[in-house]
Order: structure tokens, then C-alpha cells, then sequence
């Protein structure tokens, strides 16, 4: 195995994340993730910092590395356990990457009204039609359900993924897609037949 590498005591507790906030004990740790988390959790998360946009996922994606790492049956077999270490946290930062360009750029409501306003201060009849347009959306989103709404306004206004509106409405994630498709659904049909 790799230089360095201690066999870890049983009391020995698997520190992830950015300032060793969590222990998470173990009766038998894996004493390769241990050793890689001590070892190499500092380059680990400058390795993510580089690579994504939005440093709060830092944290995430390094525990999801180390969880991948715990899960190998025989680690013994690996020969360069910093390499493998890495070689995960290339796929992590890939599907990661992945992801966020298949979510939908979130849309500042407050912001796009500013500029539309801005837009529009110098010609009546366009801030009269931004006017409308913008009583048609509301009128649209007041015919959804509550959680289609909810759902709704949390991925377009707030940005959320589907997966964090799962959790913050307490739904099942495929429900959470279901409720959004069905926001623009109902809304493209509101408009379109108001226009």
C-alpha cells in the first residue's frame, strides 16, 4: 500500500468534510479511507475548489469520494491508494459537472423585473405589455395547486434541483418532477391562450 500508512486504532473515528465538522464512527473503519481522509483531505478539497463553480458543494462532493472509497470490498488491492483517491474524485467532479449544466439557470425574478422596468421606462406601451405579461404569469401560477406552485416558483425563482425541492416540500423526488412538468404544463398553456 501507499507510504505512510498506519494501520488505524478501533477508536479511530472517519472525519469528513472541510473542518472535520462530523465524526462518523465506525466499529470497523476502512483503514484506507482513514488514512486517505488524513492524508489527503486537504488536497482533496482543493482538487473540487478548482473545478466547480458554487464552493458549497466542496464539502459534498468530497464526502461522496470518501463514501465511494469506503464502499470498495478490497481496498488491499489497491496499489496507488492517492491515485484511486483521485481517479474517483475526476468521476465525482464529472457527474457533478454533468448535473449542474443539465439544470436550468435559475431566473432572479426581483432582478429581471429591475431591468425590465429599466427597459421600459422610456417607452409606455412596452412597460404596458411587461405589465401584462407579468399579470398573466401570476394569474397563471394562481391556478396551481399549492405544491405545483411551490415547486414551481422554488426551481425557476430560487433555483433549486429537484432533488433539494424533494426535500424542502417532503416529496418523493420522482413527485417533485411531476409536480414541476406540470407547472409548465399548465402555465406555457395559460399563456399561450392569452395570447
Amino acid at each position: 500500500m501507499g507510504r505512510g500508512y498506519k494501520s488505524p486504532k478501533a477508536s479511530d473515528h472517519l472525519y469528513i468534510g472541510p473542518h472535520d465538522l462530523s465524526p462518523v464512527p465506525s466499529d470497523k473503519p476502512s483503514s484506507l479511507a482513514v488514512f486517505l481522509v488524513r492524508s489527503q483531505g486537504r488536497k482533496l478539497r482543493r482538487f473540487f475548489s478548482a473545478r466547480v463553480r458554487n464552493l458549497s458543494d466542496v464539502p459534498d462532493l468530497t464526502q461522496e469520494v470518501f463514501l465511494r472509497m469506503l464502499r470498495i470490498p478490497d481496498s488491499e488491492a489497491i496499489r496507488s491508494p492517492e491515485a484511486y483517491l483521485f481517479t474517483v474524485a475526476l468521476h465525482v467532479a464529472q457527474q457533478h459537472a454533468i448535473q449542474e449544466s443539465a439544470a436550468p439557470p435559475a431566473v432572479e425574478v426581483g432582478e429581471l423585473l429591475a431591468q425590465l422596468h429599466a427597459a421600459t421606462d422610456a417607452d409606455p406601451a412596452l412597460q404596458a405589455h411587461a405589465e401584462q405579461c407579468f399579470e398573466e404569469l401570476s394569474r397563471a401560477l394562481e391556478r396551481l395547486s399549492p405544491k405545483v406552485r411551490a415547486t414551481f416558483i422554488l426551481h425557476r425563482h430560487y433555483g433549486m434541483t429537484l432533488q433539494e425541492i424533494s426535500q424542502e416540500l417532503g416529496i418523493s423526488f420522482p413527485m417533485a418532477k411531476k409536480y414541476l412538468a406540470k407547472a409548465l404544463y399548465q402555465v406555457r398553456q395559460h399563456l399561450d391562450a392569452t395570447e
